[in-house]
């Protein structure tokens, strides 16, 4: 599939979920299928929050506000670039989407969606992360599902990369006329 699958409204995709549901490794492989830059929203933390998330302490919503507003710049940036992006980004609250999304057209979310133990399991296998698994709950409790109103792309997280990836560009392709109606 090429980029050219999916709509031409669109100018980033914001992959969403709970620290271990895969958002680097999907929104990775999504922007290498389509053709589209990947950013991994890890990366616009300060230090001060990644040493936080380090020493096992949960982020405060006073310490995500700068993170998220930098990630909102870069989209954008490629919006206005002419660019197009796939950014890995918990985004586990509505008001961080908000933030994010808001009123820009031509972004669209990507929510990954798993079961806690699936994902405490994959969390316990991965190594040289700053997100300690006993963050987990913590991200659970966070968590606000996108509601209807969002038109997120729900992935379920228990299939394999490639087929995870086929359905997003699926449900991407499907959606495009209906949200064209909106």
């Amino acid at each position: 599939m090429s980029g050219d699958s999916i709509p031409s409204t669109l100018h980033a995709l914001v992959v969403m979920g709970v620290a271990g549901s895969g958002k680097t490794t999907i929104a990775k492989a999504l922007g290498d299928r389509i053709g589209w830059t990947f950013k991994d929203g890890d990366a616009f933390h300060p230090a001060s929050n990644v040493e936080k998330m380090r020493s096992g302490y949960p982020l405060t919503d006073a310490d995500r506000w700068p993170w998220l507003r930098a990630i909102a710049a870069e989209l954008d940036r490629t919006r206005d670039a002419g660019e197009h992006l796939v950014v890995a980004c918990s985004a586990l609250k509505r008001a961080y989407r908000d933030i994010l999304i808001g009123q820009r057209s031509g972004v669209r979310l990507i929510y990954l969606k798993g079961s806690r133990n699936l994902i405490l399991q994959r969390l316990r296998q991965r190594r040289g992360h700053f997100m300690p698994p006993e963050l987990l709950d913590s991200q659970f409790a966070t968590l606000e599902e996108p509601g209807g109103d969002e038109h997120a792309i729900v992935a379920d997280i228990s299939a394999s990369v490639d087929a995870i990836v086929d359905d997003i560009v699926r449900q991407l392709q499907r959606s495009s006329s209906a949200l064209a109606a909106l």
